[in-house]
């Protein structure tokens, strides 16, 4: 069954995948650094109301798929789990500020996919299936290529 978020007058379930690494993709991300930074994202994710679906710490990057609330945007995300977990791990585990000077522990870039369960063209059916007044000019919110 799906499971919607519930505010005051909304439904909502905004899905994302996201993925970062750390400067100059090394692979430091092993052992108890690996283990430290599950647990210190999974603590995040709980101060800041994020539901983590799935996640995983690689070598030389991170993946988690989260659900979100519409009050979020993702670049907020994205500041809270790369700049609360940096100040942390390079605060935990001096080595590694031998290797990341000047206190920057991850890349500058990440990517964020939105999820759903629906595709473009089920939302362009749905849309042209809807009643409505039949127009002359074609006055339609498209863009044309």
């Amino acid at each position: 069954m799906r499971r919607y978020n519930l505010g005051a007058h909304t439904k909502t379930d905004l899905k994302a995948h996201l993925v970062w690494v750390p400067k100059y993709r090394k692979r430091v991300l092993t052992g108890q650094v690996a283990v430290r930074l599950r647990d210190v994202l999974r603590q995040i994710a709980v101060e800041h109301e994020l539901n983590i679906i799935t996640g995983k710490v690689a070598s030389d990057h991170v993946h988690m798929f989260i659900n979100y609330k519409p009050i979020h945007n993702i670049s907020k995300v994205m500041q809270w789990l790369k700049g609360i977990s940096s100040r942390i791990i390079l605060g935990e585990f001096p080595h590694l500020k031998k290797i990341f000077w000047g206190r920057h522990f991850w890349s500058r870039g990440y990517l964020a996919v939105s999820s759903g369960n629906i595709t473009n063209e089920m939302i362009q059916s749905y849309i042209d299936e809807q009643e409505g007044e039949p127009v002359q000019d074609n006055s339609r919110f498209q863009i044309d290529p």
